[in-house]
């Protein structure tokens, strides 16, 4: 299409047309008919095309066109500089959305061929290549050919589009807008939860960094055996002054020791979906690596050793079926602590690595795994099947403690280091020699050497509800989930919490919660 009369032509025999991209005709084409066609130029830069000596040109001929087989080959005329797809040339034979502009100044043209005449339609696409062609083929300075292309593109779907079609796209706009920012909303809601995991895993290894704070070191054995002397001539004290105040307190201590259970175990997470362990992050050398606040760094990739968290409790055999009661918090312990919960809930799980009990007078610790917790109550019972025969077990109360009442509280507080106070020097010493500090050999030796006793202390319950008693009878974390007896040897309470800002009154949990608890375990007791 150029001037009005070769647009209004339509001979359905042409295959060939020039569609004007740039200019006063852009959007107009020719289709081109007849074996030698002429090209000029007028001064607004119109294309006129017309049959060879068939009328003159009053611009004189830019170019010619020959029909070569179905397309045509195109010669510049007059010096007139004729260039295709940015490429100057004499002559050449034209192809398919080959782009000519005639001159230096003429509009730029796209060659098509067809099959067969007709009317010529552009899609979407035909616009966007012309607006990409332009960019790439133009000698314009690259500013002036990116605003021309954007214009052009915009004019083409603005006025030569139906306007369904223009609704059509501008609903596929918004809806691309919308699904853009629902990514971008996923993405700041993945980083949220990102940060939020990396924050968890710091509390989680802040908790790590603490366990490895109350491991014992050599410079805790010096210091426990410089303060021996003190530390076990006041418990043995308290425990002679204790024995000797009551013969009651003497035999209910004495018939209940080995029923006290101490409790160790250490556990760690893993992913539930890829089921990857939680280790400690490394170098290339395999040692582990620590952030500027000294807390080991941690990961679900890589092969540095498992994090594990170790803890100590204290339970109590409830049934001669070997049944313990304990805290949920001990059996549990993951419970215990806020960032461990928020682990779980961004898709970690707890890992029971081991779960041993020792009770005093047998040397070798034996399995205990985890039969129900409550859903009421700090409370859990254990189950251990292995040296039960023979050892006696604890009955619960059923008499109501008033206030007044004394009570004795078993267990083992502080847990390792409680016992390696009332070891003696030579042990600690042999300890120190065999550099033997690990969490599990600890506890071996103190077996072996008879040494995994509980303590027990004496005090009056100052408060009782349906649901706690509250006593002053001395204990300290790693007490938990022991006993609190009456003077006949009865379970009255399970010791489950310390309120040291109250003047050491502490916590027990009413036997009503733990006798519902057997009773739905299936665990008869006396």
């Amino acid at each position: 299409m150029t001037e009005p009369e070769n647009s209004r032509k339509t001979n359905h025999t042409a295959t060939a047309s020039l569609e004007i991209l740039t200019g006063p005709a852009r959007g107009t084409a020719s289709w081109l008919a007849g074996s030698t066609l002429d090209v000029s130029l007028d001064e607004t830069d119109m294309i006129r095309i017309a049959e060879a000596g068939s009328e003159p040109l009053e611009n004189g001929v830019v170019a010619r066109l020959h029909r070569s087989g179905e397309s045509y080959e195109i010669e510049a005329l007059e010096d007139n500089p004729l260039w295709i797809n940015g490429e100057r040339f004499d002559s050449k034979q034209l192809e398919q959305r080959d782009l000519i502009e005639f001159g230096d100044k003429g509009p730029l043209s796209r060659y098509r061929m067809y099959r067969q005449g007709g009317r010529l339609r552009r899609s979407l696409g035909d616009m966007l290549d012309d607006a990409i062609d332009y960019t790439r083929v133009s000698r314009k300075p690259r500013i002036m050919r990116l605003q021309r292309a954007i214009a052009d593109f915009l004019y083409d779907f603005a006025l030569k589009t139906t306007v369904i079609f223009r609704i059509g796209v501008i609903i596929a706009l918004i809806f691309l807008t919308y699904i853009v920012y629902q990514q971008y909303r996923s993405a700041i809601v993945l980083q949220q939860q990102a940060e939020t995991s990396a924050h968890q895993l710091e509390d989680f290894a802040r908790s790590l960094s603490r366990a490895r704070e109350e491991a014992l070191r050599p410079a805790d054995l010096n210091r426990l055996r410089q303060e021996l002397g003190r530390s076990l001539i006041d418990t043995a004290e308290r425990l002679e002054i204790l024995e000797k105040r009551s013969a009651a307190s003497r035999r209910v201590i004495a018939e209940a020791t080995q029923s006290i259970v101490f409790l160790q175990g250490s556990f760690g997470f893993r992913d539930v979906e890829t089921q990857r362990m939680l280790r400690y992050q490394t170098d290339e050398d395999g040692n582990p690596l620590f952030s500027l606040r000294g807390q080991p760094l941690l990961t679900l990739e890589g092969e540095g050793e498992v994090a594990r968290r170790e803890f100590t409790g204290t339970a109590f055999l409830v049934s001669e079926s070997g049944a313990l009661l304990t805290n949920r918090h001990v059996a549990l312990p993951w419970e215990d602590e806020t960032s461990m919960e928020a682990l779980i809930a961004q898709g970690m799980e707890p890992v029971i690595f081991r779960f041993i009990g020792y009770v005093p007078g047998i040397e070798s610790a034996f399995p205990v795994e985890l039969l129900k917790a409550s859903d009421e109550s700090d409370l859990a019972l254990l189950q251990c099947s292995e040296v039960v025969s023979g050892l006696p077990h604890i009955k619960i109360g059923d008499r109501q403690p008033q206030p007044g009442d004394e009570v004795i509280v078993m267990g083992y507080p502080t847990g390792l280091r409680a016992m390696l106070a009332q070891t003696g020097e030579n042990f600690l010493a042999e300890l120190q020699d065999d550099g033997s500090l690990d969490f599990w050999q600890v506890a071996e030796r103190l077996s072996q050497a008879e040494f995994i006793r509980p303590l027990a202390s004496r005090g009056i319950i100052s408060q009782r509800s349906e649901t706690t008693v509250v006593y002053d009878a001395d204990t300290t974390h790693g007490g938990s989930g022991g006993p609190v007896l009456d003077t006949n040897g009865n379970a009255i309470a399970i010791n489950t919490a310390i309120i040291p800002e109250y003047g050491g009154s502490n916590f027990g949990i009413a036997v009503e919660y733990a006798r519902r608890l057997l009773a739905e375990a299936g665990i008869k007791t006396d």
